[in-house]
């Protein structure tokens, strides 16, 4: 529950600033008559994305044991891929985004009412395909239940909530402050997913030391019990966890981190 409420907060509050940062340019403009194909847009792209949620979910389902570890393996790959990027991109973009996205409406807004929802479409899939993408991994690496279903729904209430605050200017959030935090513990959550994908190849026989464990705790933590529910949802801990396992996700861990909190250099044509 709390790692996909992580996940659906932080990538749901982006989502729904870029959403703010549309709606603001046209409102400034005085061309209210366009909220429509803007939030025409935005609704064909949560659809996208709840669309490639239940195909993920739908292909996995359908396949062969072996068919579906190399899936669950794949996708793990590709959402630790693709939310890495995100975090690193996010903190160089950050600043500049409400100019790039200022930009690119004013440019949609003499293209049509097409481009516009064009625009507003591309804008939010890209947030909400990846959000599909990482749920669905993280969902298997803590193995789908009801509370992680909830912590869903409420990390993206609680996303549309600050979103709609902040757009009205009823809260001040430290946004800088908060997308540091969260994407933190989203880089924590991200190597267990791949800690996760490394265990589905290894059973898949390609790659090695399957049956070499750091630890094997299942005699007095089982692997369904609330403890290990807990740490398997926060930091990607498994009762039964290969020393491949162990070195990819704290290889992972130091080094993104290492790489994400090291402060930015200053060139010196910016000082001058």
């Amino acid at each position: 529950m709390l790692s996909t409420f992580v996940i659906a907060l932080r990538e749901g509050l982006e989502a729904a600033l870029i959403v703010g940062i549309l709606i603001a340019y046209i409102v400034k403009t005085q061309r209210r008559q366009l909220l429509l194909p803007l939030w025409t847009g935005v609704a064909l792209a949560i659809v996208a994305s709840f669309g490639l949620g239940g195909f993920l979910s739908f292909t996995s389902a359908e396949l062969t044991p072996k068919g579906g570890a190399f899936f669950a393996g794949t996708t793990s790959f590709l959402a630790v891929g693709f939310v890495t990027w995100m975090v690193f991109w996010m903190r160089s973009a950050s600043r500049g985004l409400r100019d790039e996205l200022n930009s690119k409406m004013e440019k949609a807004l003499i293209a049509g009412p097409i481009a516009l929802a064009t625009t507003a479409f591309f804008a939010v899939a890209r947030e909400g395909l990846e959000t599909a993408l990482f749920v669905y991994a993280n969902f298997k690496t803590v193995a789908a239940t009801s509370t992680a279903s909830i912590g869903l729904v409420l990390g993206f209430a609680v996303a549309i909530i600050l979103g709609a605050l902040v757009y009205n200017r009823s809260v001040k959030l430290n946004l800088a402050r908060f997308f540091t935090y969260t994407s933190i513990a989203l880089i924590v959550v991200a190597a267990g997913v791949l800690s996760y994908g490394v265990h589905e190849f290894q059973e898949l026989g390609w790659l090695p030391g399957a049956d070499s464990f750091a630890w094997d705790v299942t005699s007095w933590m089982a692997h369904d019990s609330l403890l290990a529910t807990i740490l398997g949802g926060t930091v990607g801990f498994d009762t039964t966890t290969s020393w491949l396992q162990l070195l990819i996700w704290s290889g992972y861990l130091l080094f993104t981190l290492m790489t994400y909190l090291r402060p930015a250099r200053v060139s010196l044509s910016t000082t001058r």
